[in-house]
């Protein structure tokens, strides 16, 4: 294992560092295997970088900054993964950033983090089911696009693709894929409003110091609609959701396990209708 700071590098194993500019020791790069890469822009800003090649050809890659926005991180690379930093990314404090098992994490120029953020391809270690062997929590690439502001608290889980402009709320977590263009909050994230657009002035940093409208900002070239085919509902997804949930319901109650939902809630509505009278009809009898 060889800790170095930021400043070209290259050794007998294939490991290398591909930078141009002052040497800096506020970055960290510990190599623990062969033939990985660290390629960062000559023009990037870390207040506190620590990057962590766990395994073989791993990549991480950080853009340049030049609005000198401060930007610090914890990041693992594994075996075969990849990590990719855009240009103007920024963070309020140090965002913990995981790839391993050859996926890769891309987060697109201008995203903006807050607090205490976790983009994690992976969870560290291995599930399995009992039954098969087979893992039940593989590892997945992750994308988040340019001008994505991920709240405080909030994580990112494998699997996800967050579209440009979005806004991920506060400890939310994301489990789903997310358009561009929206507010998604809670655990997991859900899709609360469209067509929607955020700016970097500071409320109560920038003048003015009262924004009412958008007449009071520049806006940035990310103002667009939501893509609507991305918000569609799958009416499938849904029906499986409430299917499990009910056999769940029902097992725990001990009783019988209800039928597949059928045509959404209307259906259901009825189903628990029929439930109702069956019940009425058998106490008069009895």
């Amino acid at each position: 294992m060889k800790t170095v700071p930021l400043a070209p590098y290259v050794d007998d194993a294939g490991n290398r560092v591909e930078f141009t500019g002052p040497p800096s020791e506020s970055v960290k790069i510990t190599f623990r295997g062969k033939n990985n890469v660290a390629r960062i822009h000559p023009d990037a800003v870390a207040r506190k970088l620590s990057v962590d090649f766990n395994g073989n050809n791993g990549t991480f890659e950080l853009g340049s900054n030049p609005q000198k926005r401060g930007f610090s991180a914890s990041v693992r690379v594994g075996q075969d993964a990849s990590v990719r930093i855009g240009d103007g990314v920024s963070s309020t404090s140090g965002v913990l950033i995981s790839a391993v098992e050859g996926v890769t994490v891309s987060i697109g120029d201008d995203t903006m983090f807050a607090s205490n953020n976790q983009v994690r391809a992976d969870d560290g270690h291995p599930i399995f089911d009992v039954q098969t062997g087979k893992r039940v929590n593989v590892a997945g690439s992750i994308s988040i696009g340019a001008h994505t502001w991920v709240g405080i608290g909030a994580i990112v889980l494998a699997g996800v693709e967050i579209g440009e402009g979005t806004v991920i709320g506060a400890n939310s977590i994301v489990t789903r894929s997310v358009p561009n263009n929206v507010i998604a909050v809670g655990s997991p994230a859900k899709v609360t409003r469209t067509d929607i657009a955020w700016e970097r002035p500071h409320l109560g940093l920038t003048e003015p110091f009262y924004k009412p409208d958008a007449s009071t900002i520049t806006k940035s070239k990310y103002w667009r609609r939501t893509d609507a085919r991305s918000v569609a509902k799958d009416p499938a997804k849904d029906t499986a959701k409430d299917t499990a949930k009910d056999t769940a319901t029902d097992a725990a109650k001990g009783t019988a396990a209800r039928p597949p939902r059928k045509g959404g809630k209307l259906a259901h509505s009825r189903h628990r209708v029929s439930r109702l009278l069956a019940l009425r009809r058998g106490r008069r009898t009895s």
